[in-house]
C-alpha cells in the first residue's frame, strides 16, 4: 500500500473515533459528518492506491469510486451507495437550517456503523 493510500485510511479511522465521541455526546449531526468524511477517505485511498491521484472534489472522489468498484464483488451496493447517500447527511450538517438541519441520533448511529464497514472494506482490498 502506498504511504499516501496509508494516510487516508488512517483519516478514515480518526474519523470514525470522533464520529462514536461526538455520537456519544448526544450530537448526530456532527456524528453523521465523520461517518461521511470516513467513507470519504477510504475511497481517496482506494483511488490513489489505483489511480496514482487524489481526486480533486468530493464529487469527483464519488465518481471515481464508483467506477473503482463497479465491478469489485467485494464491495457490495450498500457500501457504493454509501459515499453519495452520506454526502447528503454532511450537507445538512454543514448548510441546512431550521427543522430541516436534524439528522436523527439512529440515523448518525447507522452510518457510522456503515462508515465502519466500508474503511474496513477499503482497508482489506487495499491489504
Amino acid at each position: 500500500m502506498t504511504p499516501e493510500a496509508a494516510e487516508h485510511l488512517d483519516k478514515a479511522r480518526v474519523c470514525l473515533m470522533r464520529g462514536r465521541v461526538i455520537l456519544a455526546a448526544g450530537v448526530s449531526e456532527d456524528a453523521a459528518r465523520d461517518a461521511y468524511l470516513a467513507a470519504f477517505h477510504a475511497a481517496q485511498a482506494l483511488i490513489a492506491e489505483r489511480t496514482g491521484k487524489d481526486a480533486k472534489t468530493h464529487k469527483g472522489a464519488h465518481v471515481a469510486f464508483a467506477r473503482l468498484t463497479k465491478d469489485e464483488p467485494r464491495v457490495d451496493a450498500e457500501l457504493r451507495r454509501f459515499l453519495p447517500q452520506s454526502f447528503n447527511m454532511k450537507a445538512v450538517a454543514d448548510y441546512e437550517l431550521g427543522p430541516d438541519a436534524v439528522i436523527p441520533p439512529e440515523q448518525a448511529a447507522a452510518a457510522i456503523e456503515t462508515a465502519s464497514r466500508f474503511v474496513e472494506r477499503i482497508a482489506a482490498l487495499l491489504a
